[in-house]
């Protein structure tokens, strides 16, 4: 565990972030040259604006000697510098650092680098004074060339690390980070598959490349054409990706596509012994094949995270113009001028742009058969609205529960109902004549009232 203080161990990343992929350049550079110029038994003159100028070279900085502008620098060591730069950049950033710190690993990367190519600067043309073959390049070229080179590989490098925290807080679609994922893949395929064709065009090719190595007699010399063709592999590819797209490559006047092949002089370097003789055989046309299968892969790339249909063509798009870009840059990066050969690379004008036909058309036709497009959800169905309830009905009140009975004892007499009250208007009834008024008694007979009955003589 590291016991020193934090301001101690951040300033020995930014150090290590600044220096250590060129000096680990300088490094591998001095060695190559100082083994050069003892094996040709030449003096230690001009030792230092060699490496001064292949430093540079290794930022694709044109190197003029005797009057001869080499343009056309390898890409393996360009492609190493960047890696180097953002291995680095990626160690000294942690995804959780504020943006001052991320701002100062980002400075770093790109300060340190520019102080070494002006230190490159001035040794080359202080050694120019001595040695009269050695020009010194343009200022603004090299200060360009070093710049963009380290800003490609601290960007990779910081983005791999902070990447999504910064996409996530920034009003770019969520899909971007499949996009890039995307277009990666698909450069990757395009080079990969033209690294298997140009690797078949070499065994085919054997004898000249045979002959081409031929040229030196010497160990070291051939070694070295070893070392140079393993150098410029990358270079070979971008101009077999250019073929295999539709467009085409070029080294001096001597021309290259899928349809045609002109012929010319071409430099004695064995890795150029892939390149087509003319007459152009139909296997060539197969070529183009490697792009529709490269189409392929961006296509399954974008199509893992289904999308409705606007969305999921912007990231075809997308992902297709970040490709066609990296392409494009490929390209110019691996061209340029080649003494009296002339200018090598590939057509700019057709290149970008078929890049980005293959791998649109082709990729969305994969999206479309690999189920990339998500089917649009369809209306939920209007529920039909409930019936209005009834009105809950009041509840019965309860009945009362019967008194219980009371005992006989205790039941009280009846009260004699009163008459009904008379009416006023209602007619008087007659009096009732009691029946017994009209019988007689005989104790009630007088005795003068019997005397005076009829009969009562005759006894």
């Amino acid at each position: 565990m590291d016991n020193r203080p934090v301001g101690a161990r951040q300033a020995r990343e930014l150090l290590r972030v600044a220096f250590g992929p060129s000096i680990v350049a300088l490094v591998i550079i001095a060695a190559v040259v100082l083994i050069q110029l003892l094996i040709a038994n030449s003096e230690m003159t001009g030792a230092f604006g060699a490496i001064a100028s292949m430093w540079l070279g290794v930022h694709l900085v044109p190197v003029s000697i005797g009057g001869a502008e080499l343009g056309v620098m390898p890409l393996l060591p360009t492609l190493a510098m960047a890696w180097g730069t953002a291995r680095t950049t990626a160690a000294a950033t942690s995804p959780q650092s504020s943006w001052f710190v991320t701002r100062w690993v980002v400075g770093s990367a790109l300060g340190g680098p520019l102080l070494v190519a002006a230190i490159s600067l001035a040794v080359i043309h202080d050694a120019a004074s001595v040695l009269t073959d050695l020009q010194t390049p343009n200022a603004l070229r090299a200060f360009g060339s070093v710049l963009a080179v380290h800003a490609i590989g601290a960007a990779v490098g910081v983005g791999s690390r902070v990447g999504r925290r910064l996409l996530s807080a920034s009003p770019l679609p969520p899909w971007l980070p499949d996009a890039i994922r995307a277009a990666t893949a698909g450069v990757l395929a395009l080079i990969g598959l033209s690294g298997v064709v140009a690797a078949g065009s070499l065994i085919v090719h054997w004898s000249t490349m045979h002959d081409l190595f031929g040229i030196t007699d010497s160990v070291f010399g051939q070694l070295s054409l070893t070392a140079l063709s393993i150098l410029y592999i990358p270079n070979v590819l971008v101009g077999t990706a250019a073929v295999a797209v539709g467009s085409s490559a070029h080294i001096g006047l001597a021309t290259f596509s899928s349809f045609t092949v002109f012929g010319g002089d071409i430099p004695a370097l064995p890795v150029l012994a892939a390149v087509p003789t003319p007459p152009l055989g139909p296997v060539w046309v197969a070529l183009l094949i490697v792009a529709a299968v490269s189409g392929v892969a961006i296509g399954q790339q974008c199509a893992r995270r289904p999308l409705p249909l606007v969305p999921a063509l912007l990231k075809l798009v997308v992902a297709a113009v970040l490709a066609a870009v990296t392409m494009a840059l490929l390209g110019y990066a691996g061209g340029g001028r080649l003494g009296n050969f002339g200018d090598v690379g590939v057509d700019q004008t057709t290149f970008g742009p078929a890049v980005f036909l293959w791998f649109a058309g082709i990729g969305g036709l994969t999206v479309a058969m690999s189920g990339g497009i998500a089917r649009r959800p369809r209306p939920p169905k209007p529920e039909p609205e409930p019936e209005p309830e009834p009105e809950p009905q009041p509840e019965p009140e309860p009945e009362p529960e019967p008194e219980p009975l009371a005992d006989v004892d205790d039941e009280p007499e009846p009260t004699p109902e009163e008459p009904p009250a008379a009416v006023d208007n209602a007619p008087a009834a007659p009096p009732v004549e009691d029946p017994e008024e009209h019988f007689v008694v005989d104790d009630d007979v007088s005795p003068d009232t019997t005397a005076d009955r009829p009969g009562n003589g005759d006894h």
